[in-house]
């Protein structure tokens, strides 16, 4: 194993063993890239990011872009970015947002490396999955990597946006890669929304085979 690699071994391994005590994580799909990748998903809770970093292999050492006004501002959350999770500060400057992104982004796509974006803008308080940004697209389409659209269920009942702690179930669906030149924002967000009701379908049919 590479040294460069380490981090991310080491960081799915601990995410792994805290979401089997916080409810227990399932995954369904297969992660298909082999570079560079831009990964979207849904967003609800902070624990979203454990449960991707749980869920993807440690092989596509995943970064996370992030607002660098709330997660390095602070030396607590400085810790749990740098050391815990991973994450890529981006800058918010108003009309230089993509230009950060693009800038703090670019580096670790080009060494093969893949970045998770939540296309929300922030964290979902009702469970419905908002408007799709299009930094997202617009970074792989510039960085020529394709998107794998995600879908998480059940973070939200773990660690709400504003509320408590409490051990439940989670879920990440995987999805296929998306060529980023012939997809749209609202495409994106059809693809999320769809593995979502997928898994929930396959919940469905499973508890009525059960009872």
């Amino acid at each position: 194993m590479t040294a460069n690699r380490m981090p991310s071994v080491l960081r799915h391994w601990l995410w792994r063993t805290v979401c089997a005590a916080s409810g227990g994580l399932s995954v369904s799909g297969r992660f298909r890239a082999t570079g560079g990748c831009v990964v979207v998903a849904n967003h609800s809770s902070h624990a979203d990011t454990a449960v991707l970093l749980a869920a993807l292999p440690p092989s596509a050492r995943p970064v996370f872009g992030a607002a660098a006004d709330y997660w390095f501002d602070v030396p607590a959350r400085r810790f749990v970015a740098t050391s815990l999770a991973g994450i890529l500060p981006v800058r918010r400057s108003g009309d230089g947002n993509y230009a950060a992104l693009l800038a703090a982004a670019g580096p670790a796509l080009k060494a093969g490396r893949t970045v998770v974006i939540y296309p929300e803008g922030t964290r979902s308080t009702d469970g419905t999955i908002g408007a799709f940004r299009s930094g997202a697209i617009r970074l792989a389409r510039d960085c020529g990597v394709p998107i794998i659209p995600v879908a998480i269920a059940g973070t939200a009942d773990v660690l709400p946006k504003d509320g408590h702690y409490t051990p439940a179930p989670m879920h990440v669906h995987v999805g296929a890669p998306v060529d980023p030149h012939t997809t749209s924002a609202p495409q994106l967000r059809a693809r999320v929304l769809a593995l979502r009701a997928d898994r929930a379908a396959d919940a469905a049919d499973r508890y009525a085979l059960a009872s």
